[in-house]
């Protein structure tokens, strides 16, 4: 049993290299990947067709080609990731906070949009926030009418968040009104997605405890994929976006039962 998890998580680990050099170079070369990975050119070969069939690269001749604009591959640190598209993020943040009731209990997933939602709850005077990131529970510690539950789990420097077997184990003793749920990718063909895959299994755990889903995520993040798949569109209520959001891909989601919120 050990050694097959140890051979998934050397999978996992390996092709999250390749798309970390195809995320740098453009494109990879099966023998230069076989060699600085000390694998086969079978197994290169094999992982750059399970990643294709994931639409997260294009096979060519003797390697692959990255997909450009529709791949998220890198998984930036929290610091950066709160410069980019500050003011969507605000108003978004701000508009969400409204779809939240006195008295509700509420899962604030980690990242910088649902840390704007939590800069707009000193209005409530009772409220009860679950979250795993760090900054939020930090910053709620100030607001003394805000009950604030973390969950243990392992720190992710990158995201400031707690995750792993701990913190799913605690998410599971709770049974939220509503997740506020932040992503890096929003493809309404394929469904929510992350970079970092202990942050999909926790966000699935978070889905699977919360009677409604709301999904905060600027323009930016739609037509794109993270190498960790969360949860269909079927696991989701509300989208909150701003107006950048493509047309087309409002359409679905509305034809899919989904309420989409312009900030």
């Amino acid at each position: 049993m050990k050694r097959k998890r140890s051979e998934s998580r050397s999978t996992v680990s390996r092709r999250m290299s390749i798309l970390a050099r195809l995320e740098k170079e453009g494109q990879v070369n099966v023998n230069e990947l076989s060699e600085a990975l000390g694998v086969s050119s079978v197994t290169i070969r094999n992982d750059l067709e399970q990643l294709e069939k994931k639409n997260m690269l294009l096979r060519a001749r003797g390697g692959a080609m990255k997909i450009t604009h529709s791949y998220v591959g890198y998984d930036f640190p929290l610091s950066d990731k709160q410069k980019k598209h500050l003011a969507e993020k605000r108003a978004i943040g701000q508009k969400a906070a409204e779809l939240i009731e006195e008295g509700n209990t509420i899962i604030l997933d980690s990242g910088s949009t649902t840390y704007e939602v939590a800069r707009n709850l000193d209005r409530f005077e009772n409220l009860t926030v679950i979250t795993n990131a760090i900054n939020i529970a930090n910053y709620l510690a100030e607001h003394k009418n805000i009950n604030v539950i973390v969950p243990g789990g392992t720190l992710r420097s990158n995201s400031l968040s707690l995750v792993g077997m701990l913190a799913e184990k605690g998410f599971k003793n709770y049974y939220c009104d509503k997740l506020f749920l932040g992503v890096d990718g929003f493809d309404t063909s394929y469904g929510i997605s992350t970079p970092n895959i202990e942050e999909a299994h926790l966000n699935q755990v978070m889905i699977e405890i919360s009677q409604k889903v709301i999904v905060v995520a600027d323009s930016s993040k739609f037509q794109r994929r993270g190498f960790a798949f969360i949860a269909g569109v079927d696991k989701i209520h509300t989208v909150v976006t701003d107006k950048g959001i493509p047309g087309d891909e409002k359409a679905k989601l509305e034809k899919m039962g989904v309420t989409v919120i312009i900030a």
